[in-house]
């Protein structure tokens, strides 16, 4: 028999695991506890003692994905030389199989509007922009100087926007056309 300590760092993930796939099968968050305790495969009160409320437990699910994410980016990063790749590296690592997959685009969308009413999702969203932008600003200084903040911001809301139109369309996301539309929009700032 395990131990609880070992437990529950197990249930945490299945429960992280389980809302992500909750929502994105209804695609909002109009999803219980108890949708997603049974689907991580234990009790509403499980979850609830673990989390709290159901924000709760998205906010976490949100803190994971971008543990993740960041985590993509960061190991891209190491192996990108010289400011345009490290730029690619960014990019190729935000519509990566674990963050550009159906389930997350849909924890994204909804946590987008999450962020509108709810303090500890903004704050969340804020981290995650501040980060974005820093890792664009940083890469575009050395190649379009003191245009970078609103190339940046170009290149962020374009990210943004890819996302935001996979989300809404049926079937799988496609990667590959996400990365191509974003490159693109960098190649057209950074000119000939």
């Amino acid at each position: 028999m395990m131990s609880r300590s070992k437990v529950e760092p197990i249930r945490r993930a299945a429960l992280l695991k389980a809302t992500i796939d909750e929502i994105g099968q209804q695609g909002s968050l109009d999803v219980t506890v108890a949708q997603i305790a049974r689907r991580a495969g234990m009790s509403p009160a499980l979850a609830h003692h673990y989390f709290g409320t159901k924000d709760d437990i998205f906010l976490a699910a949100m803190r994971h994905i971008l543990k993740l994410y960041g985590a993509e980016v960061r190991g891209a990063l190491t192996m990108a030389e010289g400011p345009r790749a490290r730029l690619e590296a960014v990019i190729r690592a935000g519509f990566g199989p674990s963050n550009f997959h159906p389930s997350v685009i849909a924890a994204w969308l909804n946590f987008w509007v999450m962020a509108r009413h709810n303090e500890g999702a903004a704050r969340l969203l804020r981290i995650y922009e501040g980060r974005l932008r820093a890792n664009l600003l940083f890469n575009l200084r050395p190649l379009v100087g003191p245009r970078a903040p609103e190339v940046a911001e170009r290149i962020a809301a374009l990210i943004d926007g890819v996302f935001l139109r996979q989300g809404v369309r049926m079937g799988s996301p496609d990667r590959a056309e996400a990365v191509r539309l974003v490159l693109g929009g960098i190649d057209c700032e950074l000119g000939p």
